[in-house]
């Protein structure tokens, strides 16, 4: 399916929204979502062209680096929200900053990105709950459990010994119910994991993973987990890390293609999404890039994981061919439609509104 025009072709028929957000589908045309990806400010503007022309409505952005602790933690988050408050407001063409559900047709219908935040980490909000509201206030929607390693809250995928969902954490949790904050996963580890999917009377999310059954990655999910995830109504975002699926580095995008089947047949085609992850940059491995990931990395940053991603996905047009190599290999146009956005927007109105 030639998708690169939908927007324009879409609107252009009178496409209707209803009040509750279901979205028709004749013309065929579907709503485009990242679970989360990367919105950064040297994009040029043919570029942020290409990403709507390409079909992208909506995307979740990390605000700021999670690896700080503290009051370090909570003043970076600060300045996350400040320089992407900036980036939006400065390209008011492009994009948007969203809060509500409806702000997906907002998109749809203005041909621009709507943008939610999201922290990778729960350490900004330190002890004090009271910060889930200065933040939700702030305009950020969704929020991490833990990063890669222990917090107040619980403990991400590279401890060793690290603990459950806390004490703190369960009180995290009915804060972040209560306020409609989305709780994201990813990171965690899976007894974090299973205790917060337990906890949590809402559905939760975990926006950017892969299939431990398939790939036995720190940063990939359990079936069980997957499974649980499902029942109580949340979705698996498949990221498109390559290093989370294979040490293949050429023609391997059928590893992830394989990752989005293996969580459907675990999950349902109704909690499933994507959460790429990604850059939307046509990348190429040159030492300046090697460079400013470094920078960016610190701690995490390992030369031998590189190149991150797909060749096949390295374009601001990965959904298209994501798309395309689905059904190529046999999905239906119904389920493609359910994972490149109609699952989340149905997650994101109950959460959000």
């Amino acid at each position: 399916m030639d998708r690169r025009n939908f927007l324009r072709n879409t609107l252009a028929s009178g496409m209707a929204f209803s009040s509750s957000l279901t979205f028709a589908t004749e013309p065929k045309d579907v709503i485009v979502i990242d679970a989360m990806g990367e919105i950064r400010d040297v994009y040029t503007d043919s570029l942020k062209a290409e990403m709507i022309e390409s079909g992208l409505n909506a995307i979740t952005v990390t605000l700021c680096d999670p690896k700080s602790y503290e009051s370090q933690a909570f003043d970076m988050a600060m300045a996350g929200i400040r320089d992407y408050d900036r980036i939006i407001d400065t390209n008011p063409d492009f994009y948007f900053k969203a809060t509500v559900t409806s702000d997906i047709e907002k998109a749809f219908k203005s041909n621009k990105i709507a943008i939610y935040y999201l922290f990778q980490n729960s350490t900004q909000f330190g002890r004090d709950l009271s910060n889930v509201d200065k933040f939700y206030d702030l305009g950020v929607r969704s929020s991490q459990i833990t990063y890669n390693w222990q917090n107040w809250a619980g403990a991400g995928c590279y401890e060793g010994n690290g603990s459950g969902l806390t004490r703190f954490g369960h009180e995290l949790v009915g804060k972040m119910n209560d306020i409609g904050m989305l709780i994201d996963l990813s990171h965690a580890n899976m007894k974090t994991m299973s205790d917060t999917i337990a906890a949590s009377s809402d559905p939760i999310i975990v926006s950017h993973t892969c299939c431990k059954n398939l790939y036995n990655h720190k940063r990939n999910t359990t079936d069980e987990n997957m499974r649980a995830t499902a029942q109580k109504g949340g979705l698996i975002g498949i990221t498109q890390m390559r290093p989370f699926m294979t040490k293949q580095i050429d023609n391997a995008v059928h590893h992830y293609y394989e990752h989005i089947e293996h969580a459907i047949n675990i999950c349902g085609s109704d909690h499933v999404c994507i959460g790429s992850d990604r850059d939307h940059r046509r990348l190429i491995m040159t030492q300046e890039y090697m460079d400013e990931l470094k920078r960016e990395e610190g701690e995490n940053f390992d030369p031998t994981m590189w190149p991150l991603y797909f060749e096949e996905l390295n374009s601001p047009i990965r959904m298209q061919t994501i798309w395309d190599g689905l059904s190529g290999r046999g999905m239906k146009d119904s389920v493609l439609e359910k994972i490149m956005g109609t699952n989340l927007i149905r997650l994101y109105n109950q959460i959000y509104g």
